[in-house]
């Protein structure tokens, strides 16, 4: 989907259309959850800090998130895609993988697939949506976002070298930031320079990470669409109105999240082994504290007292003074994965 939470806040509030808009944040503080195209013209981006956010745009428009909102025309959004194919594989409220190969509307051609399910989500929700259509996942998910926004971008087998070897190494799904720069210190500025160099180059560089680069500029990527991917982690977090500063009170503030993710976790019915803290201080440094338990977090007790005891052990001295976000989250389930394809016979559909 184009811009999202932004889009969807836009059509329901007639007065924000054409105007720059951000989800999440205000102007003295908080994080940009989503922003409007108008707004990422003046350079807003999700993740930014609001404060830069106004500084980049003194017109923009703060409002906040309305996750259930966003859930419930998600789920619009997903009765659209199960009406061509049950294989399905989200990775957000807003983003999904389709294999269409074999799809219930008997259509023989890709392209035309993604054209009519952008145009069904129009009609049904008012939303644009952009598509990418390739031979896996990996190009996909990247050609998906290279004509944003309402756009449809096509990488056929016969383009997938070409287009790789051209693509700028920021532009690659799976590498962030700081591993752009790092590449761009290295000389790998394009998909060209980064197939020159060898799995075992890649690999001391940059660890595991460095095989998936090696597989992927070269178009390899077997991972099927897997409708039954199971969640590794569930947890929740808020960012405060006002800086806190004494331990009580972040305590205090830890407990609304706690019971949160409490009831995810029942919904769910998973309770993990591993629970992880997450402290953002006021100028935006961020660390996290784990710990491991041999029995499963299942009551709210146990996970409150936990997250206390992480929040306890921090060196509250190394770190400036002030508390502007805490997150909890549980991890380590212990589920098998299920519902994965199996390798053999890869099916044909023309593009």
């Amino acid at each position: 989907m184009d811009a999202f939470y932004a889009s969807v806040e836009q059509r329901d509030d007639p007065e924000l259309k054409g105007k720059p808009v951000a989800v999440g944040g205000s102007k003295e503080r908080g994080v940009v959850a989503a922003a409007s195209y108008e707004a990422r013209k003046f350079g807003v981006r999700s993740a930014m800090p609001s404060t830069l956010a106004y500084h980049k745009c003194p017109n923009i428009i703060f409002v906040k998130p309305r996750f259930e909102r966003y859930k419930e025309v998600s789920n619009q959004i997903h009765e659209v895609f199960q009406q061509y194919t049950d294989l399905i594989e989200p990775l957000s409220l807003d983003e999904a993988y389709l294999d269409v190969t074999q799809n219930k509307k008997g259509m023989q051609s890709a392209t035309m697939i993604a054209k009519a399910i952008r145009n069904d989500i129009k009609e049904k929700t008012g939303l644009t949506a952009s598509a990418g259509i390739s031979t896996n996942k990996f190009i996909a998910k990247i050609a998906s976002d290279y004509n944003k926004p309402d756009g449809i971008t096509l990488v056929g087998p016969e383009k997938t070298t070409v287009f790789l070897e051209q693509l700028p190494i920021e532009k690659f799904f799976g590498v962030g930031k700081v591993t752009a720069e790092k590449m761009k210190a290295l000389g790998i500025k394009t998909g060209l320079e980064l197939k020159a160099w060898s799995k075992e180059a890649l690999t001391a560089h940059f660890g595991k990470s460095g095989s998936f680069y090696y597989e992927i500029v070269r178009g390899n990527d077997e991972r099927p669409v897997n409708p039954n991917r199971i969640r590794k982690s569930l947890g929740a977090e808020n960012t405060f109105d006002y800086d806190l500063i004494e331990l009580v009170d972040m305590k205090l503030a830890l407990e609304p999240i706690a019971r949160t993710v409490m009831n995810r976790l029942k919904k769910a019915e998973k309770f993990g082994k591993t629970l992880t803290l997450k402290v953002k201080f006021k100028d935006f440094r961020q660390i996290t504290r784990s710990q491991s338990v041999t029995k499963e977090i299942d009551s709210f007790d146990r996970l409150i007292e936990i997250s206390f005891g992480l929040l306890e052990q921090i060196d509250w001295d190394q770190f400036p003074s002030g508390v502007r976000l805490l997150g909890i989250t549980c991890s380590n389930f212990g589920d098998k994965e299920i519902g994965v394809v199996k390798k053999g016979h890869q099916l044909t559909l023309n593009f």
